[in-house]
């Protein structure tokens, strides 16, 4: 493709809503460093991608619901109309949804939508997706399998995310394959090789990168992420590498002989890289020195090798207006968080957290990590910052704060409150000393309600998925109630502890968990998915290869492998809603958290803006396509 054919890239900032301009903005804390990054309005449109409608028509029953992306691009005011073929099938513009059930349709029926702006209809969408047996398959291509250190092994379907790979306006999924030998970091024991696919939606396969055996398989080795980070249209993807990892275009990094595999088969010797490959070709772009360096084995908590490979990755806009690389290491004592920024072909550094630096050591900030992180505006400011489990850091690489409750398996930043546009924190802990679940302030670090502890809480969740409490819900293995903002009991416990999606018609997320979607009722939870043919991933995890809103409106996709490794199934919801809001692929904390999700325990992503019972008009992302 060439450069005059790439769609341009869309600017998006989150309109912030007038109830919190009025109140007047919290200040962050005061710059800490002559290089601290200038100061961002708010209101700058940062940069996200340029995409189509994403149309599918989902077939059940006798009935088609045809869905499609409402974008930040559209007018407030536009209208829409569906065609099937050559012909319209709804009677007057769609004006409250973007949605529409056109009943007694063939599954096969061939679906396109065209905008009305100003009451002029605009240019033919791209043909819609047909998910005709009630969900669409994208065949995927499994590695051969092998054997090392004499036990043989094949692969699975893991992780995945999207991104707009080619500039053509369509998400096309990346995948990381995992061998059936990988290991948890306190496993011994020799893996095969983590492998890197990207595909479009068709299922043609894009490129292939094998991260080469210095790279162990595992869920807390290989946190890859997919954005465009240089601004060109087109998403890269950003991984740590290793000698003889070889790129989708056959390039060898480093020494390709080298192993630097102990007698237990973990790596703790030998040099490691973080690269940037092209979206299109999987041919490596940029690689420099991963950051930071193992160094003593033994000061990230053990000397065997588990503690020195917890790694999380996560993408985020530091400067308010363009997406920067967070790679981090450690989180069961010290923690090292680095940004990167990928400009004109080049990775450059753009601060480094420590907590062994002279400026952190003693603070409380070591120890703090959980298996996961979350990425959003807490202060305000129109810039991003790393919430990472019980502390945070600033946008300028300068702890904030931190509330030494210690490491955990689940976190979830969101704005959960109906009354309030700021963002609320909830996690949970698996220390004995420390509560098992609290809420706390993200500005500033305050604890509010907490649970008693008690050991290691594996699972919590925050979201609203009960209409008849005002704002979102909080619950964890821990606990046997459901809770509401204040910590008080509002019903029975939910029958999972896992994954959310907004699924059905209303405005309340439903309940995702192995390879099913309930919804929650006070009574008893209802099904409304079970999958056909598919697996969940990451063992006891039991999580989709990704969910979010990836096509249709602004519902939920869920994402899983068959069984059999041969395909990635998606499920797109067959419910109608009247509620129409702006994709939230152009919110810029979901779709930031898209990308983070696959990373170590993955978790759901929760957007900027309160989206639950009870909401008013949804917030409309800005956009421009020039700077």
């Amino acid at each position: 493709m060439s450069a005059a054919q790439r769609r341009p890239r869309t600017l998006i900032g989150t309109v912030l809503a007038g109830v919190a301009l009025a109140a007047g903005l919290a200040a962050g804390p005061p710059a800490a460093s002559a290089a601290d990054p200038a100061e961002s309005d708010p209101a700058v449109l940062a940069q996200l991608e340029s995409l189509d409608r994403g149309l599918v028509s989902v077939h059940t029953g006798n009935d088609n619901l045809v869905s499609w992306r409402y974008l930040a691009s559209d007018p407030d005011n536009v209208a829409f109309n569906v065609y099937r073929g050559d012909v319209k099938v709804n009677d007057q513009p769609i004006t409250n949804s973007t949605n529409f059930l056109h009943r007694d349709a063939p599954n096969s029926a061939d679906y396109r939508v065209r905008a009305v702006v100003n009451g002029v209809e605009q240019d033919f969408s791209p043909h819609a997706i047909q998910f005709r047996p009630g969900y669409y398959d994208v065949p995927i291509q499994p590695p051969a399998g092998g054997t090392v250190n004499g036990s043989g092994y094949t692969y699975e379907a893991n992780d995945a995310s999207v991104g707009d790979l080619d500039g053509n306006g369509t998400l096309e999924f990346v995948l990381k394959w995992q061998p059936t030998n990988a290991k948890d970091n306190s496993q011994s024991g020799y893996t095969g090789n983590t492998i890197i696919d990207a595909y479009t939606l068709s299922g043609q396969r894009m490129w292939r990168i094998d991260l080469g055996r210095n790279i162990r398989s595992g869920a807390h080795y290989t946190q890859f992420q997919v954005f465009d980070y240089d601004g060109d249209g087109r998403a890269e993807v950003v991984m740590k590498t290793a000698d003889g990892t070889v790129s989708g275009t056959g390039q060898v990094i480093g020494n390709g002989s080298a192993d630097y595999r102990n007698s237990s088969g973990y790596i703790l010797e030998g040099p490691e890289y973080l690269t940037v490959f092209d979206g299109r070709t999987g041919a490596a772009l940029a690689t420099t020195d991963y950051v930071p360096a193992r160094g003593n084995v033994s000061s990230w908590g053990d000397n065997y090798g588990n503690r020195v490979d917890r790694f999380l990755a996560g993408t985020a806009y530091l400067d308010g207006d363009r997406p920067s690389i967070i790679m981090a290491r450690g989180y069961y004592t010290r923690t090292v968080i680095a940004a990167w920024d990928f400009r004109n072909g080049s990775l450059t550094r753009r601060w480094t957290f420590d907590t062994n630096s002279s400026t952190n050591v003693g603070q409380g900030y070591d120890g703090q990590g959980s298996h996961s992180l979350s990425i959003g505006d807490i202060d305000r400011d129109g810039r991003d910052e790393i919430v990472y489990g019980s502390m945070a850091v600033d946008d300028n690489g300068w702890g904030m704060w931190t509330t030494r409750t210690g490491h955990g398996d689940a976190q979830h930043l969101g704005d959960f409150d109906l009354n309030d546009p700021g963002l609320e924190y909830f996690k949970v802990s698996e220390s004995s000393s420390q509560p098992s679940s609290l809420r706390i302030e993200p500005m500033n670090g305050q604890r509010g309600w907490q649970t008693a502890s008690g050991g290691d809480n594996g699972r919590g969740v925050a979201g609203d998925i009960y209409a008849g409490n005002a704002g979102a819900e909080f619950w964890s293995a821990a606990d046997t109630t459901l809770r509401n903002l204040a910590g008080g009991s509002v019903g029975r416990e939910p029958s999972s502890i896992n994954f959310l999606s907004w699924w059905d018609g209303d405005l309340t997320r439903e309940l995702l968990d192995g390879t099913r979607i309930d919804k929650y009722g006070t009574g008893g939870d209802t099904r409304l998915l079970t999958g056909s043919n598919v697996a969940s991933n990451n063992g006891t995890k039991a999580t989709p290869a990704l969910s979010g809103d990836i096509l249709g409106d602004w519902r939920e996709e869920v994402v899983w492998r068959t069984s059999d490794n041969r395909a990635l199934r998606i499920y797109s919801t067959p419910h109608e809603t009247s509620h129409r809001i702006t994709t939230l692929l152009q919110d810029r904390q979901y779709r930031t958290g898209l990308a983070w999700q696959n990373t170590a325990y993955n978790q759901p992503p929760h957007p900027s803006f309160y989206l639950g019972a009870g909401m008013g008009t949804a917030p409309r992302p800005q956009a421009s396509t020039a700077r």
